[in-house]
């Protein structure tokens, strides 16, 4: 049994497999990447719900596995070379597990740098610009008098969706035929914005007609259905 105890995330966390990989999150977009992700390829893991409410963040374990306080992590008690390897950053987690698994990432080099290229345009736009615009639009930003911080991110949201939606015309996934880490990055947070977010008219989201049946696809898989939920919140 590997022992995971050199970890001090495990000791605020305690891991009941320790031959499991362990995945610290919580549902939101960045982190239901990854437990769509171990879904998908079907890798044994350990979930824990690290809570915002709490600050769990912030505590020392946590911060020891991720100095940038953020989720999603991990602990893959079985990481290169039988080692285990801790790891943040969910698009690094995303290529982390594709390559591990050799699942949901093209095999041939020109496929896979395509792929890492979509991963990057969410990582660098789709997120960040997606985030702003819920904060501006639900939360405290949604007080300010001055619209133009919000209506900026309006603005970009639209214009990512509309890159998305040209490119997915006459394709299944952003791939083409392929299920890939740039569908399972992206659609989370396309579905979080028209969702919790509450931003679908402000973004003209009927108008994208492509995006809006891929994510519809997306969806209904039933790795989704379940990553959606992982970890359970307390």
């Amino acid at each position: 049994m590997t022992d995971l105890s050199p970890f001090p995330i495990t000791q605020k966390w305690p891991a009941q497999h320790p031959d499991r990989l362990q995945l610290y999150s919580l549902p939101t977009p960045n982190g239901v990447k990854v437990s769509i992700m171990l879904e998908e390829t079907g890798l044994a893991y350990e979930p824990h719900l690290v809570s915002f409410e709490t600050h769990d963040q912030m505590s020392p374990e946590f911060l020891s596995l991720n100095p940038n306080n953020k989720i999603p992590a991990i602990l893959d008690p079985h990481g290169p070379g039988g080692k285990p390897l801790a790891l943040f950053e969910s698009g690094a987690i995303l290529l982390y597990l594709a390559d591990k698994t050799g699942k949901l990432i093209p095999q041939d080099a020109a496929g896979r740098y395509e792929t890492i290229q979509w991963l990057m345009f969410q990582m660098g736009g789709i997120g960040p610009m997606f985030g702003q615009l819920g904060f501006f639009n639900k939360f405290a930003g949604k007080d300010y008098e001055d619209k133009r911080p919000r209506d900026r991110y309006v603005a970009e949201s639209k214009r990512l969706l509309g890159v998305l939606d040209k490119h997915l015309a006459n394709r299944a996934w952003i791939m083409g035929d392929d299920y890939t880490i740039a569908d399972i990055a992206s659609f989370p947070w396309i579905r979080n914005l028209i969702g919790f977010y509450e931003a679908g008219d402000l973004v003209g989201f009927s108008e994208f007609k492509n995006v809006a049946r891929v994510l519809e696809t997306f969806v209904a898989r039933p790795a989704v259905v379940k990553g959606l939920g992982i970890p359970k919140r307390g």
